[in-house]
């Protein structure tokens, strides 16, 4: 099973106590997944659709609990793909009382429905029915990818208005959601990982708020470990390609005009970088009496680079300063 699917499975397990907070959930999940009918005699007729049993078992419990209900489920096997069965949730003949009171239409005085694409502001008034319309629309329309992989949240809709609505509601939790467009859809989305987890807490998965959290962990870990190899492989591969070199520089000079023609002090570091390939500066300046500290090491070896440079450009004149 997907995280994300972990998820919902999760959230479905939560039945609101509050009248609010279940006309808040149910108004979202109907948003996002429900579909008007119209009937004759001016009647309209409305259906959701799902492919998840636990969100059609829950929308029964919701609309029996809040309305005294019990819709339609009509379950139909799809065999195209293995995809799973749709589950289609009937609410009746006549729900426009139910869908005004969810805020999905708002009636004029002649009786006549229209659609509300906003989310209604009286439904999401209470911060508990903001948390529980945030649980709704991601059981609806949300999705999020395996956080082993990406951070990535998102919620898709059909409808710019309701997307900049529930863009507006996401964001009065500071979770900086976007908008997208994607293939005449509107996506809603979060991208960074902590953002993420603030979204499940407020949503009440806090298993997966937890899950979250150990991944993030461990590949904060692993990324930390790996940035301490790169570095110490970059360092590593600057320390053989300086050594390479000042070894070549050595041997030039020592085919060229002998080591014996250098200073004292400069043919001393010479003879011991020839000797020890892959020591350390600290090593090479251990091993001189008195002993030298990196910088005077390094300082003697720039010095036997520039000798060596001089030799191939053609100055044999040995400058004996150190």
């Amino acid at each position: 099973m997907s995280f994300s699917m972990n998820v919902k499975e999760e959230l479905v397990r939560i039945i609101p106590d509050k009248t609010c907070c279940i006309k808040a959930e149910l108004s979202a999940l109907l948003h996002c997944s429900g579909s008007i009918i119209l009937l004759g005699n001016m009647n309209i007729g409305f259906h959701i659709k799902t492919e998840n049993a636990a969100i059609a078992r829950l929308l029964y419990v919701l609309f029996k609990k809040q309305y005294s209900i019990k819709p339609d489920i009509i379950v139909t096997k799809n065999h195209h793909l293995k995809k799973n069965n749709t589950y289609t949730i009937n609410l009746g003949t006549d729900t426009k009382s139910i869908l005004s009171d969810l805020g999905i239409i708002n009636m004029d005085e002649n009786g006549n429905a229209n659609i509300n694409y906003n989310i209604d502001k009286n439904i999401v008034r209470k911060n508990c029915c903001k948390k529980a319309y945030i649980r709704g629309a991601f059981m609806g329309c949300g999705s999020l990818t395996d956080p082993e992989k990406n951070y990535h949240m998102e919620f898709v809709t059909d409808n710019f208005n309701y997307a900049a609505s529930l863009k507006q509601l996401l964001n009065h939790y500071r979770l900086s959601s976007k908008i997208i467009e994607r293939k005449n859809n509107y996506v809603v989305y979060l991208k960074e990982g902590d953002k993420i987890s603030d979204a499940l807490n407020i949503m009440g998965a806090f298993q997966s708020l937890l899950s979250l959290e150990n991944i993030r962990a461990f590949k904060e870990i692993r990324n930390n470990i790996n940035r301490l190899v790169n570095c110490e492989t970059a360092n590593l591969d600057k320390t053989v390609n300086a050594a390479v070199r000042q070894i070549e520089n050595i041997n030039y000079i020592k085919e060229n005009i002998g080591l014996e023609s250098l200073p004292d002090s400069l043919r001393e570091v010479a003879e011991l970088r020839l000797k020890y390939e892959n020591a350390s500066l600290k090593e090479l300046g251990e091993m001189l009496t008195p002993k030298m500290g990196k910088s005077g090491i390094n300082h003697r070896l720039r010095k036997l680079d520039e000798i060596a440079e001089s030799l191939r450009g053609g100055d044999t004149t040995l400058d004996r300063g150190i």
